[in-house]
């Protein structure tokens, strides 16, 4: 554990950061999967990886280096982005320049990142290295992993191959290229509330099923794989906003098929029919996202002709988020590894309560706190950290008058006053257990403090409650 002076010291400023959290958030968009370039071709990634900088302590960043170097005007961040196995050489990386966006998170994309036939690993990870424009290295960040394909596979899926398949609950993009043109591809994104077909950015779109005998206002989820003719809800994983019910199509040659039912596999080619309408299908128009009315084929009734615009591409998606804080120190170190929290385990109670937190990316020199109370921390891998969960008491001594819940947030703290929020929480949770008709005392006499203290003790003895939040 921190000596006491550090502890207190430490203590008033994570106290100060709860009130008013300074976060950097680094978030990296990409696809599950990838093709394979070929020969001297390179098929480059589909939708590009995507890196969004947010959070109110890059504007403190930039004041702090400021101040420091004065000479510094043009403070920014910049970076590079390659694959894991590259090596060090920037030659071989793709450098990321940040623009700042309306909402004022900085955004950049790798558009020539591509895997040769060269490279014969079935996974990889893109690798994304950070700097300020005064030459400090901010840290070095990890994609999860990504499948590598040779091409869209044409045969009938079967969902014992899972790695392809789609499924509810899932995140994708889309994306369309008149033509077959890769200079003409545009991502369904979502712009100002409204759905657009953008040449630049794209959007996650969670992909629901629908079960199709309810009511529409009503639109409850399911479970399980997307099959061609389900209906579904595309949900922006960014701003929460729905496109209506959707019936999803196979296209072959441009028709879309209304008579397959078959699991949809990545990167696959697809049409959006409006669910009750007649033959209306969602469609791009520069970059506009329109509605297009499909027409009958006359000699197949379960054929339908569609337009360019109407074909999209589908691919599973993922995210990963970095969040961290150097508000309470001048930190010279890289921000990395920034660890991950994935689960919580709690084993015991009272004073032998133990939290094992699981994750990645963990090491010796983190602490797990209890919103601003230190835990006796000790490292078992990287992937696991065990504490212990302090006494309820650590939180002031108002609590045990009071007897309500107290939820208090997970950090992992750097020796060096680095922070790491999460998105979990840990809850403690009196048992109220007087009898009813019992009349409380309200007068508590001095000399009733161990009274106190083994009721206390009892109430927190087993009563610890644990919430995770996502």
């Amino acid at each position: 554990r921190s000596n006491p002076y550090q502890t207190n010291l430490l203590r008033e400023g994570v106290r100060r950061y709860l009130q008013l959290p300074a976060d950097q958030t680094v978030l990296i968009l990409h696809a599950k999967v990838a093709q394979k370039s070929y020969g001297n071709e390179k098929r480059f990634f589909c939708p590009p990886p995507c890196v969004y900088l947010s959070g109110p302590g890059w504007k403190l960043k930039q004041e702090q280096i400021k101040a420091r170097d004065l000479g510094e005007a043009d403070f920014r961040v910049c970076g590079y982005m390659g694959l894991d196995s590259m090596g060090s050489s920037l030659m071989e990386t793709q450098k990321l320049s940040f623009e700042e966006q309306p909402d004022a998170k900085g955004f950049s994309c790798a558009k020539a990142l591509y895997i040769s036939d060269s490279d014969k690993r079935k996974h990889f990870r893109l690798v994304l290295k950070l700097f300020f424009s005064n030459g400090q290295e901010i840290g070095t960040f990890h994609s999860k992993l990504i499948k590598v394909i040779s091409k869209p596979s044409q045969k009938k899926q079967s969902l014992k191959n899972t790695d392809l398949c789609i499924s509810s609950g899932s995140k994708v993009s889309l994306f369309n290229r008149l033509r077959s043109q890769t200079v003409s591809t545009r991502y369904l994104s979502v712009e100002g509330g409204a759905f657009i077909a953008s040449a630049r950015q794209w959007a996650a779109f969670t992909l629901h099923l629908a079960d199709e005998r309810c009511a529409r206002s009503e639109f409850p989820l399911r479970e399980g794989y997307i099959r061609y003719g389900s209906v579904v809800q595309l949900i922006c994983t960014a701003t929460g906003i729905t496109l209506p019910p959707l019936i999803i199509r196979k296209v072959t040659k441009q028709y879309a098929m209304l008579d397959v039912d078959e699991p949809i596999s990545q990167l696959h080619k697809c049409a959006f029919q409006f669910q009750g309408s007649d033959r209306m299908y969602l469609c791009l128009s520069t970059e506009k996202v329109i509605q297009f009315q499909a027409s009958p084929c006359p000699k197949e009734a379960h054929r339908e002709l569609l337009n360019d615009g109407s074909c999209w591409t589908i691919i599973g998606t993922e995210t990963v988020e970095y969040t961290f804080s150097e508000s309470l120190a001048c930190v010279h170190e890289p921000v990395s590894p920034v660890p991950l929290i994935t689960a919580l385990q709690l084993t015991g109670g009272g004073d032998v309560a133990m939290l094992e937190v699981q994750g990645e990316y963990f090491h010796t020199y983190l602490k797990v706190w209890f919103g601003d109370v230190e835990a006796e921390t000790m490292y078992r891998s990287p992937k696991s950290l065990v504490c212990v969960v302090p006494d309820v008491s650590a939180f002031g001594s108002d609590w045990r008058w009071l007897r309500y819940p107290i939820t208090v947030p997970l950090l992992l703290i750097r020796d060096d006053g680095l922070i790491y929020s999460s998105s979990f929480t840990f809850t403690y949770t009196p048992e109220q257990s007087f009898i009813p008709g019992q009349q409380v005392l309200s007068d508590v006499p001095q000399d009733s403090d161990k009274l106190l203290d083994s009721i206390h003790q009892e109430f927190t003895r087993t009563n610890f409650h644990l919430f995770m939040q996502s």
